[in-house]
């Protein structure tokens, strides 16, 4: 089952690697991993997208817990929750491709972000699902580069990860 784990961690270095190392030490992957620091420029939050069953997840968040520079855990797909991946991908965009390529961005509500004579960079925001369904629209032919952001989740609500 996937799950996307929610946690504030002290903006120290060598934070991340501890968390990734953690992970790595007992065979867990890691699917996504996004980090970036909160309004307190003293604090990060990290968000990781792994799978696994209820046990596995409940010894992932007490291991977590144990790290020094953790905050707080929370597996927000516990609850209704948001997630947001963003996407930047470079397609080819000429000759009659060019019209579909846009046409195509179009529907997915996609910005169209830079433009040249034989090409497009796509920039496109959604869930998982939206952002592959994008990818599977388009000529595979077509595209030159994908970078995908990984994805960004916080509680529907009342629900707040805060210290």
């Amino acid at each position: 089952m996937r799950h996307v784990i929610s946690l504030l961690i002290e903006n120290e270095s060598g934070a991340l690697s501890r968390v990734s190392g953690l992970f790595s030490a007992r065979g867990y992957n890691i699917e996504s991993l996004t980090v970036a620091p909160t309004e307190d420029a003293s604090m990060s939050r990290m968000t990781i997208v792994t799978t696994g069953s209820d046990d596995i997840i409940e010894q992932i968040t007490k291991q977590l817990n144990k790290l020094v520079e953790v905050v707080k855990v929370v597996d927000i797909s516990e609850a209704a929750h948001i997630e947001r991946e963003l996407m930047l991908i470079k397609v080819r965009a000429s000759g009659k491709d060019r019209e579909e390529v846009k046409r195509t961005a179009d529907i997915f509500r996609a910005r169209i972000i830079d433009v040249t004579e034989s090409s497009y960079v796509i920039e496109l925001t959604g869930n998982q699902g939206k952002l592959d369904a994008f990818i599977g629209a388009i000529d595979a032919d077509l595209i030159l580069e994908t970078v995908r952001s990984g994805i960004c989740g916080i509680g529907r609500g009342d629900r707040v990860l805060k210290v």
